[in-house]
């Protein structure tokens, strides 16, 4: 695709679903998906295409936790603190992963080619500790090799 203004980029997928009903939460993946963020340029330009208020757009994008101001890494680790994975050992997990990966939770490697986010349940709860790697669920994650099979994914 040609670089285009996020200002242009929002008016085409906004005629996507221009007499939509509910056209906020669409128009907001596909921009995401189309330039990996929604930033506050964004915002404001999905304000003035769909008559709403900045505050409006905003409250949304940030209520939702898969919205972001920042591009992801390449691949996205999704790791569980929820209690139940917590309580098989989760944290001390958590900090095995990051460690493994070279990054913080919360933050995208500086050679972008991966996030690690914080979830806080999979519905796994019955084989936690749990993540999701690209969106494919990884449970049971007891070990290193649970821990290596995730870097090896990630690398590739």
């Amino acid at each position: 695709m040609i670089d285009e203004s996020i200002e242009a980029t929002v008016a085409r997928l906004a005629k996507v679903h221009a007499g939509r009903r509910g056209a906020l939460l669409p128009l907001l993946h596909d921009l995401q998906a189309a330039v990996g963020k929604v930033d506050d340029a964004a915002v404001a330009a999905i304000a003035a295409e769909l008559n709403l208020s900045r505050a409006e757009v905003h409250g949304v994008v940030s209520f939702y936790h898969d919205f972001r101001h920042v591009p992801a890494g390449r691949h996205i680790v999704k790791y569980c603190r929820a209690e139940s994975c917590q309580s098989r050992g989760g944290a001390a997990i958590e900090a095995a992963l990051a460690r493994r990966l070279d990054v913080a939770m919360g933050e995208t490697r500086a050679d972008g080619r991966v996030t690690l986010e914080p979830v806080y349940c999979l519905g796994l709860c019955a084989v936690g500790p749990n993540a999701l790697v690209d969106g494919v669920p990884v449970a049971r994650i007891d070990g290193d090799a649970a821990i290596e099979r995730i870097a090896a994914t990630v690398a590739a």
